[in-house]
């Protein structure tokens, strides 16, 4: 199958296109069974993930309350990012999305780029979500025995099932996952709320504003920890862009996608900023630690009979939901590759259910490597690879901000008409988060340890990067001569 991605240029003169005359046979061969309500709680599954669950924890106790500062700071670009893609998903809807974009605007080199970018984000942020997910098994009796890298091997094994049959299931399973999150959060905020209000005792504690205020106030440990925990927060937000790639498989993505990424905004105030905030106004932030959910935490000093248990689990179902939609996410972007030439051949091949299972068995091998890295650094795993998550995800985030002020650029330009659904203030909004990005990869170096060991293989990425290329893109040029020459 050749993969039309480049159609020339048109003339600056002239009336301009509103439509794109780019066509990206990635997109062909899809099932568009993802309904409204699907690309909906889609949304909302990849604003609330295991960064949230597992990572506030940590978080929480290595800065204290000003972390809720800090998921307001980074759910503001996230949503410039989002609003950004969105933008670009009404010009045109693909399946390959950002690297479709990239493809467009910035060449083949870019789209390759792009995409293993992602796909270094994905297949990380997999092995972070097994980890969280044996993690949280380990909470019960019957499961403490197990080794830790066995709880991630069946977790994967499961998921890795139900992601290869069909769209639908995977769209069902992040709609219900999604539910489960949200009625979950809700109902902790609920009991939270009544248990400030009330003065209940937590564990021997009185919750309220005196927690934090006889507790060295909002900056505990000054305010360098909050700068420092950043990266990790940006890791929370990982998802937010699942929603711009499961557009290509869903009919009317014009009158779906700008209230399902409007949305997300008033979610990360209320999940990320106002769980947290009310996190710690419950309890000291000396409380919660990494190696248990701050959310169990909370409920097993409540002392509710199971309540922790509950809990627990729907944190295990948050950290399944996020593996699920990276194994779909990279399956997609990997086909959009594999179609010009830039990813393995096999990679870009469907199955009978209309799923690109290449990509997913792909991702699901370095999942496999996370399961050896939980053999080997049980209690190390999941700080390893959040940190080579994040650069990920910052190097995602990056080309789609890119992608998007070349967009704005040609608009400019009279090549081509913007949506009426619009990222606003560009270019300045673009290259304010641009800044962004290249902030945190800085504050992750200067934090040392792992997070500055993580910046210091990026020449090692790019020289991977590069590398690759070269092994590429003679087959890149060979399709791009056949799709000349059709």
């Amino acid at each position: 199958m050749s993969d039309r991605t480049t159609a020339p240029e048109p003339p600056l003169a002239g009336p301009p296109a509103s439509a794109s005359s780019h066509v990206d046979a990635g997109d062909a061969g899809y099932s568009k069974d993802l309904k409204s309500r699907h690309i909906n709680m889609i949304a909302i599954g990849g604003a609330i993930g295991t960064g949230l669950f597992l990572g506030a924890g940590g978080r929480l106790a290595g800065a204290g309350p000003s972390l809720a500062i800090a998921y307001a700071i980074c759910g503001l670009f996230a949503f410039f990012v989002v609003r950004a893609l969105g933008e670009l998903v009404l010009y045109r809807p693909s399946s390959g999305a950002f690297v479709s974009y990239a493809r467009e605007f910035m060449g083949e080199k870019g789209a390759y780029t792009a995409g293993w970018l992602y796909f270094l984000n994905w297949s990380t942020t997999c092995v972070a979500d097994i980890t969280a997910a044996a993690t949280y098994a380990h909470f019960w009796a019957m499961f403490s025995d197990i080794p830790q890298w066995i709880l991630a091997l069946i977790a994967l094994a499961v998921v890795l099932t139900a992601n290869l049959i069909s769209v639908k299931y995977f769209g069902e399973m992040e709609f219900w996952f999604a539910i489960i999150k949200v009625a979950a959060l809700v109902a902790f905020m609920l009991i939270g709320i009544f248990l400030l209000v009330t003065q209940k005792e937590i564990g021997g504690h009185t919750p309220g504003f005196s927690t934090i205020s006889a507790n060295d106030g909002i900056f505990p440990l000054g305010m360098l920890p909050m700068l420092l925990v950043i990266q990790g927060v940006v890791f929370a937000y990982a998802s937010v862009e699942l929603c711009g790639v499961a557009a290509g498989e869903t009919k009317n993505p014009e009158k779906v996608m700008p209230g399902a990424i409007n949305s997300i905004m008033w979610r990360v105030g209320i999940f990320y900023v106002g769980s947290v905030a009310l996190l710690a106004l419950l309890l000291p932030y000396t409380a919660y630690s990494g190696d248990e959910s701050p959310f169990v935490t909370v409920m097993d000093k409540i002392g509710i009979p199971g309540a922790a248990g509950v809990m627990n689990l729907v944190v295990l179902t948050a950290a399944l939901s996020s593996l699920n939609a990276g194994l779909y996410s990279t399956a997609r972007i990997l086909r959009s590759m594999a179609l010009a030439g830039s990813a393995p051949r096999f990679t870009g091949r469907m199955n009978k259910g209309q799923v690109p299972y290449g990509g997913v068995l792909l991702t699901a091998a370095f999942g496999m490597a996370g399961v050896g890295l939980n053999y080997v650094m049980p209690g190390e795993a999941f700080e390893i690879v959040l940190n080579l998550a994040s650069l990920g995800i910052l190097g995602t985030w990056g080309m789609i901000m890119i992608c998007s002020l070349l967009f704005w650029q040609r608009a400019q330009d009279g090549r081509l008409t913007r949506p009426s659904y619009r990222l606003p203030w560009a270019p300045y909004t673009q290259i304010v988060t641009l800044v962004f990005l290249v902030s945190v990869l800085f504050l992750m170096w200067w934090g040392g340890g792992i997070g500055r060991t993580t910046v210091m293989l990026l020449p090692l990425i790019a020289a991977a990067l590069v590398g690759g290329w070269f092994m590429v893109r003679g087959r890149v040029d060979t399709l791009a001569a056949e799709r000349r020459d059709a």
